[in-house]
């Protein structure tokens, strides 16, 4: 392990910071490290990382005053996990360069490992990959995530600077993400808006909730692309472009709305039951997942700066779901 000194960050607290949560305040003033997540700063606070003034914080809910002097010790980076193995697992590639990896996930690959899933993840298909990659040893690259059972668009960085340059898009919400869902039910709009706190379920620490007063501000826009009818009536095709990116946030907000994704095993409902069509009703109550595919992601490329724009074909699953209801998808699949 290096005795190289830690770096160490200062600065004092503007008026915008007045009366702010310290993590919430670290996580503003930090917003060109890539890993300075707002858990990562909790963390960080219960360390003993951070301090103000003269006096070290135990606290995230600390308060902060205006001219308050805030100091952070960066702690180092951890160590390699010696029990991750890097696996050759077959990846499907939409873009590859110097700087960026982009895939497009299949239905089913766990992103990083855990209890359950120490291997077969995308994480150990990198570790394979990425032998000559800079980044964190323990989840080489990984800008953002996708839930394992949701498929499409992701982006991997390949270097420090694409690293901190997508962190910071990430941050500043400048990825533009768009998702397609098979929904329960019909909006009353064609194109909406989803304005909801998110924060965990205090009846189910493993699940997320909407509410209009507490947790996290998050935005969800959507928009009717299909809507089935006759015998085939109860289903829509749902565009959804994230504003926000929180835990769960198109199931939980699509949840909200009463319009729950087919096959969500945490967030949807029996709903099939209703549906008229026998041929119809077994397609949904079979579906193996939650019916999400992250479609298209527009980002800026880490060392050029050019626009780029990406697609994932919609699964073979979703196909035959949006089949089964008669939902039309032109130039998407």
């Amino acid at each position: 392990m290096s005795d190289a000194p830690r770096p160490r960050r200062a600065f004092r607290a503007d008026r915008g910071d007045a009366g702010e949560r310290l993590d919430r305040v670290l996580l503003r003033h930090l917003n060109d490290l890539p890993e300075a997540s707002r858990t990562r700063i909790q963390e960080w606070i219960d360390g003993g990382f951070v301090s103000i003034g003269e006096r070290g914080s135990k606290k995230s809910s600390e308060k902060v005053k205006t001219g308050d002097v805030i100091e952070i010790t960066l702690p180092a980076p951890p160590a390699p996990r010696a029990d991750l193995l890097a696996q050759d697992i077959p990846l499907s590639v939409l873009f590859e360069d110097s700087e960026i990896l982009v895939l497009d996930k299949s239905p089913g690959l766990v992103v990083h490992p855990a209890v359950g899933h120490r291997d077969g993840t995308l994480v150990n298909a990198l570790l394979h990959r990425s032998k000559d990659w800079a980044g964190p040893a323990d989840r080489p690259g990984l800008v953002h995530r996708l839930d394992k059972d949701t498929s499409g668009v992701l982006v991997i960085a390949k270097t420090e600077r694409a690293m901190a340059v997508l962190g910071k898009a990430m941050k500043e919400r400048s990825l533009e993400k768009e998702y397609l869902a098979v929904v329960y039910g019909h909006p009353p709009v064609r194109k909406g808006k989803v304005e909801l706190g998110i924060l965990r379920d205090p009846k189910d620490r493993k699940r997320m909730a909407a509410s209009k007063t507490e947790g996290r501000p998050s935005t969800t826009f959507y928009e009717i692309l299909s809507e089935s009818s006759g015998s085939l009536s109860g289903l829509s095709l749902l565009k959804c472009r994230l504003g926000t990116g929180r835990t769960h946030q198109i199931r939980v907000h699509l949840k909200a709305l009463n319009l729950p994704i087919v096959g969500d095993p945490v967030y949807g409902s029996p709903r099939w039951k209703g549906l008229k069509g026998e041929a119809l009703r077994e397609a949904c109550r079979t579906f193996p997942r939650q019916a999400l595919h992250a479609w298209r992601l527009g980002i800026r490329h880490p060392a050029t700066g050019a626009a780029m724009t990406f697609t994932a074909p919609v699964p073979a699953d979703m196909v035959g779901l949006l089949s089964a209801a008669g939902l039309e998808a032109p130039g998407l699949c």
